[in-house]
């Protein structure tokens, strides 16, 4: 019964609040509906609605999705040093940080969803109803990895939040084995998504060494960057405190992370650059344009100049001190990662075509309307997880025995 009582007071605090919050919420609620009911054009009159084509077959949803894999992965940047390292003030918000990966993780699998066209298609990989074609199939080990690591991200919090809202104190005998699983889980569910890419022979934009350890870097650029941003919103509009030294690990983790990202691309463009073959056009085509085609090239030599402008600022401690700064420099490293990570890599993998044909791809309003719609979604279960583990981490939301109630 005290399970049952668990969700029902959960459930009433996620909806009570003041006017801004309720404020908040119904804007999210207004961008989902607006979402939901794009796709329900997507849905009814099939993938034509979108910019992708057979030639471009993945656009700005895999973007979306491979940007939100990082994101989900990046909350082992608090969970190592809040029970690997025993940092208290880390630990204080390491529920805050996994709920962040829970919001990620359920949009990456909305993304998914979307791009599918006919979601019904989910069930040629329900084991023992389709067939999952694991573990031959790189596709199968990422719906496993991301599967397995939302698991982890639920159970391991709902653990904790229970016994505090029981006023016990969580067994760390129990959950501390699940944690250590879910670092290791943490990279995996990237790196398997880069060897989603890698395997690609005939994408030689994708087929790189690289492009794992980039995506790793990258991860830990965008994830610690959100958390910053996010941290500094609930400092601000609630009564829980954030402990700087939280803020400021984030912040050197973000700016060492932007650091050997910018490297590894530095590196990547020597490499397609410096003695090109057949191989580099994809990689001209980003950067320079082909055939007429030359959409993305302001936005990717824009991504660079502004994760440029966010290292600087982030390893220069004076200005790395300065919160309005540090604000400043982790939205362009978050918009940067996006453009450079996101369509700066999956347009170019598709273009040219192994028959060396250019064709271009813009989002339509109905992908942009669905993303938008997505993002408003895993904001808004972020909002509701941070919400309710605020007032059970400070000890305002506790279970009420019949007997006191």
């Amino acid at each position: 019964m005290s399970g049952i009582q668990f969700i029902k007071d959960c459930t009433k605090e996620a909806f009570q609040g003041s006017r801004r919050y309720w404020l908040w919420l119904s804007c999210l609620i207004a961008v989902c509906l607006v979402g939901a009911i794009a796709y329900w054009n997507q849905f009814t009159n099939g993938l034509i609605v979108t910019g992708m084509s057979d030639q471009v077959s993945w656009g700005i949803y895999i973007a979306n999705f491979t940007f939100l894999v990082g994101l989900a992965a990046a909350a082992v940047m608090l969970v190592i040093p809040a029970y690997i390292f025993h940092n208290q003030a880390a630990r204080s918000v390491v529920l805050l940080a996994e709920g962040v990966a829970v919001a990620a993780c359920l949009m990456c699998m909305l993304f998914v969803t979307v791009d599918l066209g006919q979601p019904l298609r989910f069930w040629h990989m329900i084991p023992f109803v389709g067939r999952l074609n694991w573990p031959q199939s790189m596709l199968a080990w990422d719906v496993v990895v991301l599967s397995g690591y939302l698991f982890l991200n639920i159970t391991i919090p709902w653990y904790i939040t229970y016994h505090r809202y029981m006023g016990k104190k969580p067994d760390i005998r129990v959950y501390f084995p699940a944690i250590l699983i879910a670092i290791f889980w943490a990279i995996s569910i990237h790196t398997v998504t880069a060897f989603l890419f890698i395997g690609n022979p005939g994408r030689p934009f994708w087929n790189t060494a690289l492009l794992g350890p980039r995506f790793i870097a990258s991860a830990f650029t965008a994830g610690p960057a959100f958390m910053v941003l996010a941290f500094r919103v609930i400092d601000r509009e609630t009564d829980f405190k954030v402990n700087t030294s939280v803020q400021k690990l984030l912040a050197l983790i973000t700016a060492v992370a932007l650091q050997i990202n910018l490297f590894m691309v530095g590196t990547e463009l020597f490499t397609e650059f410096y003695a090109p073959t057949e191989h580099s056009a994809s990689a001209q085509f980003l950067f320079f344009g082909a055939d007429g085609q030359n959409a993305l090239v302001p936005w990717i030599w824009g991504a660079l100049f502004i994760e440029i402008v966010a290292v600087v600022i982030l390893m220069v401690h004076k200005l790395r001190e300065n919160s309005n700064l540090l604000a400043i420099a982790c939205v362009l490293a978050i918009v940067g990662i996006w453009i450079e990570k996101g369509m700066g890599l999956i347009i170019p993998g598709f273009t040219p075509t192994p028959l060396g044909e250019v064709f271009g791809y813009l989002p339509t309003m109905t992908e942009s309307l669905v993303s938008f719609g997505i993002w408003a979604f895993g904001i808004l279960v972020f909002t509701i997880l941070a919400k309710v583990t605020i007032k059970i981490e400070t000890d305002r939301l506790k279970y009420k025995s019949s007997e006191l109630a």
